[in-house]
């Protein structure tokens, strides 16, 4: 009969999990998909090396390889591809409800173990909004969350080959795996684990009654505090019982991460953690002002995982059966991924919380029934809401790259954004634009607000511009929502109150360049119109080269450049090149205020500046030369 009323639960919730997707089965690609099916795309030709392709990131040519997952999120992806020929959103995101499923399977599993109130617990999983929101998309984090929580079922189940198998997925998924171990070994030293028991010893998952040995039941102090294991009193007397393959099972996420970075190396020449480690420090991401909003902003998240009113009550539940193996087992899972997300994370991700979810909600499922069912129909319908927001939101990218379509044909477009409308642009025939890029007359350049990493200095017209919005007044990101549900760097609000729009994206078109001026002083209000490229007017840095377009003088003239060299930059050699061709080069011993000067008079239109080394400062992203104060053609 119980198992009957399980098995009816089960399928309550499956099919709980279906009427939660179906609805989104058309999410338009959003976030960080682009990245995924990039890789997918090249496992397609390289089905070993996925992540081994150049990608163009804010602007700047990058290495997947030095990606913060490993690349197996792009093997499903691929395989889908392959089926269908091309990314196709409805049934892409049908075959990834599998991980929704994966992931509430082993939830159920758990909270049969740690609850009296299995149902309750899933209940609340289901509502995680990050569950909710972030599983319409085809990022890593729910095949991640899957088969994360599959290996902590089934290795505390004592299913150990499968648990390895489980772990080896987790790990390809994403590097946060290696918290498995920590938390699993919490398991072993707490015996919640079976082992081969000295004779003598009872069973796991029964507490002690004097001298008897009953198993837990739902009436019982045990469906309450769950004692799934032997008490810790008899620890001792058991270590011998304890199987080496438990331990070896343990390692399994370390042995395959090392595996990985072993193999890419030999096979690619890069390691990925290696190439990983040099761009969080190109672009900054551990600076200590990140780790600090990142802490900030995951623990704002902590409160929405479950309804907040119910945190408290949580928390003085969890403090009272403190000495539960069970209790602290998920104490324990809660408190190492929560410090191991401070460590790692940097962006403070709503969805870097999901791991965690399951122990906040099977904690929360303990407290009375007349808590639970409003804390989860409200935190249900908040979630759902915010879904609904983030569908139109990158729904309103591919309406607009439609839109843009027979406007664009036959011209260069350039997109100006890493997400969703990168993506239809991009499967019509933009190309991602690139710090300094060149352009010409007639190119259409396309940008969004919330989202944008090049500047263009080449006069722009615009052509056509949408406001992009949503029908409910909640944003998960946008245009001052100050939320900071998919990065800090937006804001402290665990998600946006707005009724204004989400983003304005603009499509506009570059026109000719007037130049006025055969000298051009970089901080001089005219110089945005004849910069071309490489050079940074508001602040007078240019990168690795520069280009300018100059009034062509009306006799010969000597080409002059006048710069600084700041003791941090690294440049030492410097070139000048009238349309193409090197008029003058020099190199100097240090820092310091320099003119380069050709030593024939000339005539041109363009002039390019070069140096031959650049470095990034502190927080700021921009591959940086030496500061220009001045170039063009000299006075007589």
């Amino acid at each position: 009969m119980e198992a009957r009323v399980a098995r009816q639960s089960l399928l309550l919730l499956m099919g709980l999990v279906l009427l939660i997707r179906i609805p989104f089965l058309n999410q338009a690609i959003q976030g960080d998909d682009l990245i995924y099916l990039t890789e997918a795309r090249h496992a397609l030709v390289d089905p070993l090396h996925p992540s081994d392709v150049n990608y163009v990131f804010m602007g700047d040519a990058v290495d997947l390889r030095g990606h913060s997952h490993p690349p197996g999120n792009a093997w499903p992806l691929a395989g889908l591809i392959l089926l269908f020929g091309d990314v196709r959103e409805v049934p892409f995101h049908t075959a990834y409800i599998v991980f929704s499923m994966i992931a509430v399977w082993a939830m159920w599993s758990l909270a049969r173990r740690f609850t009296g109130r299995p149902l309750w617990a899933t209940l609340l999983f289901l509502a995680v909004p990050a569950f909710v929101v972030n599983g319409g998309s085809l990022e890593a984090d729910l095949p991640f969350l899957a088969f994360w929580m599959a290996s902590i079922a089934l290795f505390l189940s004592g299913r150990l080959a499968m648990a390895a198998l489980a772990m080896a997925a987790t790990t390809m998924m994403a590097y946060q795996a290696v918290f498995l171990i920590p938390i699993l070994f919490c398991g072993i030293w707490l015996r919640l684990v079976p082992w081969e028991r000295p004779a003598g010893l009872p069973a796991c998952g029964t507490q002690r009654q004097g001298r008897r040995t009953t198993p837990p039941t739902r009436e019982s102090p045990g469906a309450r505090r769950v004692f799934h294991g032997i008490s810790r009193a008899e620890g001792p007397s058991q270590q011998a019982g304890r199987p080496v393959l438990l331990y070896a099972t343990l390692l399994t996420p370390l042995l395959v991460f090392i595996a990985w970075q072993i193999f890419t190396r030999l096979t690619t020449g890069t390691m990925p953690a290696g190439k990983l480690a040099e761009y969080f420090s190109t672009y900054a991401f551990q600076a200590i002002e990140h780790k600090l909003q990142n802490a900030l902003m995951l623990f704002i998240h902590s409160w929405w995982i479950v309804f907040p009113a119910l945190v408290p009550l949580t928390a003085a539940s969890a403090w009272r059966n403190r000495r539960d193996p069970g209790t602290l087992f998920l104490l324990a899972w809660m408190g190492i991924f929560f410090a191991g997300a401070l460590a790692i994370f940097f962006s403070g991700s709503a969805r870097y919380l999901l791991p965690m979810a399951a122990p906040v909600a099977i904690l929360a499922s303990r407290l009375s029934i007349k808590w639970l069912a409003p804390a989860f129909a409200i935190q249900l319908a908040l979630a759902l809401a915010l879904a609904t927001v983030n569908y139109q939101h990158w729904n309103g990218y591919r309406a607009f790259a439609a839109e843009l379509r027979a406007p664009s044909a036959g011209r260069r477009v350039w997109v100006d954004n890493d997400w969703g409308l990168r993506y239809y642009l991009e499967s019509d025939h933009a190309l991602p634009a690139r710090k300094g890029q060149h352009t010409r007359p007639g190119d259409i350049v396309v940008s969004s607000e919330l989202g944008h990493n090049v500047e263009f200095t080449a006069p722009l017209s615009l052509l056509t511009s949408v406001n992009i919005r949503a029908t409910l007044p909640l944003r998960l990101i946008g245009l001052n929502s100050h939320s900071g549900y998919s990065t800090v760097d937006e804001g402290f609000l665990p998600f946006g109150v707005s009724s204004g729009p989400v983003d304005r994206v603009m499509a506009r078109v570059v026109m000719e360049r007037h130049a006025t001026r055969e000298y051009l002083t970089i901080s001089s209000p005219e110089a945005a119109e004849q910069v071309v490229s490489g050079i940074f007017p508001a602040d007078r840095w240019m990168s690795q080269a520069g280009v300018v377009v100059l009034k062509t003088p009306a006799v010969p003239k000597k080409v002059r450049a006048e710069f600084y060299i700041p003791p941090n930059a690294q440049a030492r050699h410097v070139t000048l090149l009238l349309d193409g061709r090197e008029i003058a080069s020099h190199t100097y011993a240090g820092p310091g205020p320099y003119t380069l000067t050709s030593a024939e008079p000339f005539q041109g239109a363009t002039v390019e500046i070069r140096v031959d080394r650049t470095f990034t400062a502190p927080g700021d992203r921009r591959a940086l030369g030496m500061v220009l104060i001045g170039v063009g053609f000299a006075q007589q």
